[in-house]
C-alpha cells in the first residue's frame, strides 16, 4: 500500500504543477500533507516536516550564501571575461546563443555547484532570450542538462555518494567514466545546436544592430536577479560585451537614454556598473579559487564556507554600511525564494521518508528485476537511475538503493564499481528534479514555470542519459 501511495502522491505532485493548477510550494507542502494523513500517519506529521527541515537546513543555509556570494562576484565583475567572450561568440544569432547558454553552464558548472552555474548562466544569457524573443525554456532546458553531466564529477555529490555507499574511491569511479560523459556533454552540445537551428528557423537571422533595436518583451514577474527589462540593457550590455568588433550601432556603453528605474537589473553585463571593483579582481578571483579550494577539500562544511566567503567579499567589496545592505537588498528575493522553496520540498522529502513510502518504492523496483538480469546488473542500475534519482534525493537513491542493487549484481558477478558508474547516468535529468533546489534558482531568475520547463526539458535530459548510458556500455566502462 505504502509503494502505491508514494507513487500516486509523486504523480499528483507532478501532475498539479505540470498543469499550473497548483505552485510547486504549495504543492511541495499541501500534497505530502495530505497522503501523510491518508496513510493513517498524520499525527506524526510534524515529526516528519520537522526532521525534513532539520536534514535540508544546511542546503538551504548553503543557497541562501552562496546566492549572496555569487550575486556579489557577479556584482563586482569577477565573470565579466567569460561573460564578454561567450556573448562575442553568439552575436545576434539564435543558433549561437543557445550553443554558448551550453558552453558557459558547462564551464561555470566545475565549481561542482548547480545554484551557481544557474546564477550566472541566467545573468549573462536572459537578456539575449529576451531581447531576441527567444524560447526562455530553451535556456532553462539546455543549461539544466548540461549542468547534470558536469554534477558527476567528484565534487559535485553523486560520485562521492557512490563512492560512499559501496566503500569505493571516488577515482576509481569517476576517472574511467570521463570517455562516457564526454558523450553526454557532447549530446548536449549537438542538443543546444539543434535546439538554436530550431530558433534560428523561428525567428530568423538577426544582425546585432537589429537585435539591439528591438523592444524587449515586457516583463510582469519579479524573480530576483531577474525583473523588468530596461529598453537599453542589452545595448549597455552587449553591445560593448560582446561588442567592440565593429558590429555595435554607435551607441556607446554609458550613452543610453531614457533609462528604466529597474536597469540595474542582470547588471554582470554592464561594463559600467557602479558595482564594479576592477582594483579588487585578483582579491576576488583568489577568494573564489581559495573558496572552491576549501570545498573540494572540505575543510569545513560548505555551509560555513559560504557564510564566511559571502561575509568577507561583502566587507572587503562594499567596507560601508549602506553599500553592503544594497546588494544584500538586491539579492534578497532570490534567498527568499530559493529557501522559503526548500524547506517546502523538506515537507515533500520528510513525509515520504517518514513514512517509509520511500523505501517500500525501492524495495518494489529492485522486486521487479528479473533474475534473468542479474548479469546485467549493471546496465539495469543505469535505468533505473534516470526514474529513481527523479523522484528522489540523491541522499535516497545512493545510501538506499544502491548497496541493494550492488549487492543483486554481485550475486551474478558483477562489480560493485561498474554498479557506481551505472548510477551516474540518471544526473542530467536528476538536474530537473523538484526535489533539487538549485533547479528553483535556474526557473525563477528566469521567470519560467516550473511546469513548463519539466515538460520540455525531461524529454531531452532523458534522451543525454541514455547516451551517456549507451557511450559507458560501448566503451566497456559498465
Amino acid at each position: 500500500m505504502l509503494t502505491i501511495l508514494g507513487f500516486a502522491m509523486i504523480a499528483t505532485f507532478l501532475v498539479l504543477i505540470m498543469t499550473k493548477k497548483m505552485s510547486p510550494i504549495a504543492a511541495l507542502v499541501l500534497i505530502p500533507a495530505l497522503f501523510c494523513v491518508a496513510v493513517g500517519q498524520g499525527a506524526q506529521l510534524g515529526d516528519y516536516v520537522i526532521e525534513g527541515v532539520g536534514n535540508l537546513a544546511p542546503t538551504a543555509a548553503m543557497l541562501m550564501f552562496a546566492i549572496v556570494y555569487f550575486g556579489v562576484m557577479i556584482d563586482v565583475g569577477l565573470f565579466d571575461p567569460i561573460v564578454r567572450g561567450i556573448l562575442k561568440f553568439c552575436q545576434a544569432d539564435p543558433m549561437r546563443i543557445v550553443v554558448g547558454t551550453a558552453v558557459l553552464a558547462a564551464i561555470v558548472s566545475l565549481d561542482g555547484d548547480g545554484s551557481t552555474t544557474f546564477m550566472i548562466t541566467v545573468s549573462a544569457m536572459y537578456p539575449l532570450y529576451k531581447r531576441l524573443k527567444m524560447s526562455l525554456v530553451v535556456m532553462t532546458g539546455v543549461a539544466a542538462t548540461a549542468n547534470g553531466v558536469m554534477n558527476t564529477l567528484p565534487w559535485g555529490g553523486p560520485t562521492a555518494r557512490a563512492a560512499t555507499a559501496l566503500k569505493l574511491d571516488a577515482s576509481e569511479i569517476f576517472v574511467p567514466m570521463i570517455p562516457a560523459l564526454a558523450m553526454g556533454l557532447l549530446a548536449v552540445f549537438v542538443l543546444a545546436y539543434v535546439l538554436g537551428i530550431r530558433e534560428r528557423k523561428r525567428l530568423g537571422m538577426l544582425t546585432l544592430d537589429e537585435a539591439l533595436a528591438r523592444e524587449p518583451e515586457p516583463e510582469t514577474v519579479s524573480a530576483g536577479a531577474g525583473g523588468t527589462g530596461g529598453k537599453d540593457r542589452l545595448r549597455k550590455g552587449t553591445a560593448a560585451s560582446a561588442g567592440g568588433t565593429g558590429t555595435g550601432s554607435g551607441t556607446s556603453a554609458s550613452g543610453t537614454e531614457n533609462e528604466d528605474a529597474d536597469d540595474d537589473e542582470f547588471q554582470g553585463l554592464d561594463p559600467n556598473r557602479p558595482t564594479l571593483r576592477p582594483k579588487l579582481y585578483w582579491f576576488n578571483a583568489g577568494l573564489t579559487a581559495a573558496l572552491l579550494t576549501a570545498m573540494i577539500m572540505e575543510l569545513l562544511p560548505i555551509p560555513v564556507l559560504f557564510l564566511l566567503g559571502a561575509a568577507l567579499a561583502l566587507t572587503v567589496n562594499f567596507p560601508h554600511m549602506p553599500d553592503q545592505r544594497a546588494r544584500i537588498a538586491a539579492h534578497a528575493d532570490n534567498v527568499l525564494n530559493v529557501s522559503g522553496m526548500v524547506f517546502a520540498a523538506a515537507v515533500f522529502t520528510g513525509v515520504l521518508t517518514g513514512t517509509g513510502m520511500v523505501e517500500h518504492m525501492a524495495d518494489w523496483v529492485v522486486g521487479t528485476v528479473p533474475d534473468a538480469m542479474g548479469p546485467h546488473m549493471a546496465i539495469v542500475t543505469g535505468l533505473l537511475s534516470l526514474p529513481l534519482t527523479y523522484f528522489m534525493s540523491n541522499d535516497g537513491f545512493y545510501f538506499g538503493v544502491l548497496p541493494v542493487l550492488a549487492e543483486a549484481g554481485a550475486a551474478h558477478g558483477v562489480s560493485p564499481v561498474e554498479i557506481a558508474r551505472a548510477s551516474l547516468a540518471g544526473q542530467a535529468l536528476h538536474m530537473s528534479s523538484p526535489l533539487v533546489p538549485a533547479v528553483y534558482v535556474l526557473v525563477g531568475m528566469a521567470k519560467v514555470e516550473f511546469g513548463d520547463h519539466t515538460r520540455f526539458t525531461v524529454k531531452w535530459a532523458v534522451l543525454t542519459s541514455l547516451v551517456v548510458l549507451a557511450a559507458g556500455i560501448l566503451f566497456g566502462i559498465m
